[in-house]
């Protein structure tokens, strides 16, 4: 049976019949091909484009003007999954109507199906009035690294009663005004329990503890790229390594002579 394509009313769906959600980073075509193939619920197009791959030091620096082509080349690459993309910094906090005008440019510019900023409580406006526009939301809560100096830097979130009431009520707002799903980033688990089971629609976590209705990962994380990984993260290869090596075994044949070889070259 050939797969669907992925929909925003499948997650409601899936969380209803306790079928996790799969989703990863990506940010240019041919990763966004692999993850697709691979069955990738949906993918991400995060802000952490900038301090994973454009080697910022953190997400704040990065413009939407950036990540719209990384976004274009992803939604060209997902056959099937879902294509969520990030606003950066400075793109929605200001009013509603910034938040809206970000969108529609990152959603008209790029064909992303979605949007997702950070916060909870402070932008439900912003929220609300996007997805009065007729654009699909997605939240994150917990740790935000838009917000990581305000936060006192990557600090797990939800911790003591106040810390889960807190984290409940962020996400009760999100939903009500008109979140599709909410990612849970660097969340003690008892507090994502909680979140999860409070909610109508599905969470997503990130260092968020099991029973939450999805996991992401950043792509780099998980494929085993670079050198550090979070600790919660886990690498399901080794492609770092492979790169290394495939460079390393393409540099020793072009020194050596060996490539290319007859079966390489045009003699007439």
């Amino acid at each position: 049976m050939s797969r669907k394509k992925v929909r925003i009313h499948h997650f409601k769906e899936m969380k209803q019949r306790g079928e996790k959600i799969a989703m990863l980073t990506a940010y240019d075509f041919p990763t966004a091909r692999a993850f697709d193939a691979g069955g990738a619920d949906i993918l991400l197009v995060g802000d952490s484009l900038g301090d994973n791959m454009l080697g910022m030091e953190s997400t704040v620096p990065l413009e939407l003007d950036e990540m719209i082509p990384f976004a274009r080349a992803v939604v060209r690459g997902a056959e099937h999954a879902f294509v969520v993309a990030d606003l950066p910094f400075g793109a929605y906090e200001v009013s509603p109507e910034q938040a809206v005008e970000s969108s529609i440019r990152m959603v008209k510019l790029s064909g992303a199906h979605a949007i997702k900023f950070e916060g909870g409580r402070r932008i439900a406006r912003q929220v609300k009035a996007v997805t009065d526009a007729g654009i699909p939301f997605c939240g994150h809560l917990g740790f935000t690294p838009q917000s990581e100096t305000a936060l006192g830097g990557r600090r797990i979130q939800g911790r003591g009663e106040h810390g889960i009431e807190e984290l409940v009520a962020d996400a009760l707002a999100l939903q009500e005004a008109g979140a599709f799903a909410v990612v849970l980033e660097m969340v003690i688990a008892p507090a994502a329990k909680a979140v999860t089971e409070a909610l109508d629609i599905p969470t997503i976590g990130i260092g968020a503890g099991p029973d939450t209705d999805g996991q992401v990962l950043v792509w780099l994380d998980m494929a085993g790229v670079g050198d550090w990984h979070p600790r919660f993260s886990k690498q399901f290869g080794a492609v770092g390594q492979a790169m290394t090596d495939a460079a390393a075994a393409y540099v020793g044949e072009v020194k050596d002579v060996a490539f290319p070889a007859a079966e390489h070259t045009f003699e007439s």
